[in-house]
């Protein structure tokens, strides 16, 4: 096995940009991004470390980042909770993504930017962004990407709005927006600018998907999957009949049925899709569901080493990668969608990845899978 990859931890004021420590020493370091949200990073410092600086790990003011042995930023986000656990100081963080679930629409239709009709979501997202980052004391300096989509928000009848009143978050909006197939997803990235000077904070914006198809990795038992994975096989999910329902109501409301006969129990599961407004997207919908709750014995997480098969920094959130478990209790192939993962870089024996996978069927993108 390779020996353990170093990796630099270093912490920053997230208003004034001062450098509060450029080799934070942290233990049991874990970090990673994750689909359409912000990813994990947590670790742990010398209570007597902190105690002699207390700004280091100062919780709701400090960016963490973490760079590699290359010099290239892994990971980057802001630390949100800190507590003493005995002699252990352990830390919370979450990337940039995390920061407008502590904001608000105080002024209303992101001041003025709304009431949407008809709009891309990624337009509303970035307006969104543009809102939380032009209030005093606000900007992170996160870029939010250009991507545009065909997927729209809002009718002349029913207006998408964000009123002063409504106590969702503006991070709960940005949730809202990417939260249904067949819209646009997201991840949070950070790396150094060309000369080194200064940090680079976007939110990469993808459609109809981020990520791609890899027929150039693999994960594999005996291979780079580390242990027995778990299949999960959830009778509680399982359906061959779906009722889709779309916008309207009582009577009016838009209704497609997707069903088969398998040989097995009939189940049935609803499905809502309140902006869906023609039965022929209805019905694609229905059927994607069905197809997707008619799949059993699917991996939710691999544990991986740094090999040749599939190295670390090789694969994207979003990618789809083949799968191959096979062991006493478990027999899959497959190709499987990585939605997140988190890093070990000081594992026993060599560095790890723990990834977050789901089947590619359970995906669509605007009518393709």
């Amino acid at each position: 096995m390779s020996a353990p990859r170093p990796v630099r931890v270093l912490t920053q004021h997230a208003l004034t940009g001062e450098w509060l420590s450029t080799d934070l020493p942290v233990v049991d370091l874990e970090y990673g991004p994750e689909l359409s949200g912000p990813g994990s990073l947590t670790g742990r410092l010398s209570p007597r470390l902190v105690a002699s600086n207390p700004t280091l790990a100062d919780p709701g003011t400090t960016n963490i980042y973490v760079e590699s042995a290359d010099e290239e930023l892994q990971w980057g986000g802001l630390i949100w909770d800190v507590r003493v656990q005995g002699n252990n100081y352990v830390m919370e963080a979450a990337s940039w993504s995390s920061y407008p679930m502590k904001r608000y629409d105080l002024d209303g239709q992101h001041g003025g930017r709304g009431p949407y009709v008809y709009t891309d979501r990624c337009q509303v997202i970035r307006n969104i962004w543009d809102y939380t980052q032009e209030a005093a004391d606000g900007d992170l300096g996160v870029i939010v990407d250009d991507t545009t989509s065909t997927s729209k928000v809002g009718t002349p009848a029913e207006p998408w709005n964000s009123f002063w009143y409504d106590t969702k978050s503006l991070g709960d909006q940005v949730d809202e927006l990417v939260g249904d197939q067949a819209t646009p997803e997201y991840t949070c990235t950070t790396a150094w600018n060309p000369d080194h000077t200064d940090v680079i904070k976007r939110i990469r914006l993808g459609w109809p998907r981020l990520g791609r198809r890899r027929t150039d990795i693999e994960f594999a038992s005996g291979v780079n999957i580390i242990d027995d994975p778990e299949a999960t096989m959830a009778g509680d999910d399982y359906a061959q009949v779906v009722l889709a329902t779309g916008a309207g109501d009582g009577s009016a409301k838009l209704r497609q049925i997707s069903a088969v006969r398998n040989g097995r129990l009939r189940l049935e599961a609803a499905a809502s899709y309140p902006e869906v407004n023609g039965n022929d997207i209805l019905a694609q919908r229905a059927a994607w569901e069905r197809a997707w709750r008619q799949t059993m014995g699917t991996v939710g997480q691999v544990i991986l080493r740094n090999t040749t098969a599939a190295p670390f920094g090789s694969w994207q959130v979003g990618d789809d990668v083949y799968t191959r478990i096979h062991n006493p209790w478990t027999s899959y192939t497959g190709w499987c969608r990585i939605t997140g993962w988190t890093i070990k870089p000081n594992a026993q024996g060599g560095p790890q990845a723990l990834v977050t996978l789901r089947p590619s069927a359970m995906y669509q993108y605007g009518g393709v899978t």
